[in-house]
């Protein structure tokens, strides 16, 4: 019932560690079918080698299962969360890819120092406030998209298609779960380069604003040029 919408999970979820976010289990993707108000999200603790599309398991924004016979990934609140809250995205993505989780631990936004980054993002790569208690010892998962959604705030979230949560990990997102995914690849990328950055230079200052609003600039908005221009077939 659900094909194509688990396919594209799959292939979402199975190019994680091909891109080299994944290390044992930890991670996932969701994408999303809003006309059918159900998402598809990796199960709970299944090996990548070992994932099939038919394993995707199908929750609906109630967080009840509609399709599946296996457990949903223990973050699908969170992804829940987001897909609720940013109606423009298409699927979620969730890395502990090693330099990105080293700034979330180190509870540290991810400065944006050159043109790389601003490909990407409008500015530096958030990071959320520590949890509290009780957010953690409640309904833990959730409260998780809850400070991810408080975070972002006002900001677009498809001028900042991702975000670092403090002590945790990155989670990103995008008009689709590919996108989702390109994106992570990119936050680790980022990530990676920010520190060897700030090793040459601690005290190097973030990208001139002409330079980040060029780059942002000319692949995002109605003035982007960046690429080949979509054609009807």
């Amino acid at each position: 019932m659900y094909t194509e919408l688990k396919r594209e999970a799959y292939e979402a979820n199975v190019a994680l560690p091909r891109h080299g976010l994944i290390n044992l289990t930890f991670g996932n993707a969701s994408a999303v079918d809003r006309a059918r108000g159900v998402f598809a999200i990796k199960p709970s603790g299944v090996d990548y080698v070992a994932l099939k599309p038919e394993d995707m398991v199908i929750v609906d924004f109630d967080g009840k299962r509609v399709e599946g016979t296996l457990n949903p990934s223990s973050d699908t609140p969170t992804h829940r969360r987001l897909l609720m809250a940013f109606p423009e995205i298409g699927g979620v993505v969730h890395t502990h890819s090693s330099h990105a989780t080293a700034f979330a631990q180190a509870g540290r936004a991810i400065p944006i120092f050159g043109t790389t980054h601003a490909d990407y993002f409008n500015g530096a790569i958030p990071v959320t406030r520590k949890m509290t208690e009780e957010e953690i010892a409640t309904a833990y998962e959730w409260e998780t998209g809850n400070v991810i959604v408080e975070r972002i705030g006002n900001l677009d979230p498809l001028d900042f298609p991702g975000v670092l949560v403090n002590r945790h990990a990155p989670f990103t997102w995008g008009k689709t779960v590919a996108k989702a995914v390109e994106v992570a690849v990119a936050v680790e990328c980022i990530a990676q380069m920010a520190l060897m950055s700030l090793q040459l230079e601690p005290r190097l200052p973030e990208i001139e604003p002409e330079l980040l609003a060029k780059h942002f600039k000319r692949k995002h908005g109605p003035g982007a040029y960046y690429g080949q221009a979509e054609t009807k077939a």
